[in-house]
């Protein structure tokens, strides 16, 4: 039977290029997101081995499609990549607080909803988990974005410390600019654009498959030594810590 692979937020840019990557290396791949027509559309690309669940990940108790879709078979990787920057009204203390309510459910508790349903699946020894963060992490300028995506870094130390006796690691990956996904959808200048390439080292934005390719090394055989850290994946924007 051929290895499973999950990856939320799976429908476009990093998530879908994750999964189309990871079919690629023989997966079966379950995605999961919340629009049907989106995640219809990435089976399409990514062929015969994916599968669709539509599901919000923030709300307690919808993980458990994913995991019923997984019908009991042992999931080898696990992608954890939904996420995205919540714009808010800070100027009441109500609307502050559903700001960063809102950037915490999106970027951190998919990830720990979609984790815990599927923790007692995850193959012994051998299960890979990778977090999607984000250069926001490490550098601020995105407010309780940033916050909510650091928030990640702790959780996937958490995890690796605690599943490590059992052959499972936890990773995050932090992308930088990355161009081709919906993050910047209606907010990127050209302006912006520039700026962002001009930061980098080596004078381009990233792609998606910049970032499956770090999943490609974490989740394959060159990635069994490695666990509980964060791999920058910006284009020496922000240079190691």
């Amino acid at each position: 039977m051929a290895r499973l692979a999950v990856v939320s937020g799976g429908g476009t840019g990093i998530g879908r290029a994750t999964a189309g990557m990871l079919a690629g290396e023989g997966y079966d791949v379950i995605i999961a997101g919340r629009r049907p027509d989106v995640l219809a559309d990435a089976v399409k690309w990514i062929g015969p081995q994916a599968t669709a669940v539509t599901a919000d990940l923030a709300v307690p108790g919808q993980a458990a499609a994913v995991a019923d879709a997984v019908a009991g078979r042992p999931v080898d990787v696990l992608v954890n990549n939904a996420g995205a920057f919540v714009a808010g009204d800070d100027s009441t203390p109500e609307g502050l607080a559903a700001h960063w309510r809102a950037n915490l459910d999106s970027n951190v508790l998919t990830a720990v909803l979609m984790t815990t349903a599927l923790l007692p699946l995850l193959r012994r020894p051998g299960g890979r988990i990778i977090l999607t963060s984000s250069i926001a992490a490490q550098r601020g300028g995105g407010g309780p974005y940033s916050a909510a995506k650091a928030a990640l870094h702790g959780y996937a130390l958490d995890l690796a410390t605690r599943l490590g006796a059992e052959g499972i690691t936890a990773n995050v990956i932090a992308p930088g600019y990355v161009t081709d996904s919906e993050f910047f959808a209606g907010r990127m200048t050209e302006e912006g654009h520039a700026q962002r390439v001009a930061a980098t080292l080596v004078k381009r934005a990233g792609v998606p498959d910049d970032i499956a390719e770090a999943v490609r090394w974490l989740a394959g055989p060159g990635g069994s030594f490695v666990t509980g850290q964060i791999i920058n994946v910006n284009g020496g924007t922000v240079l190691g810590r």
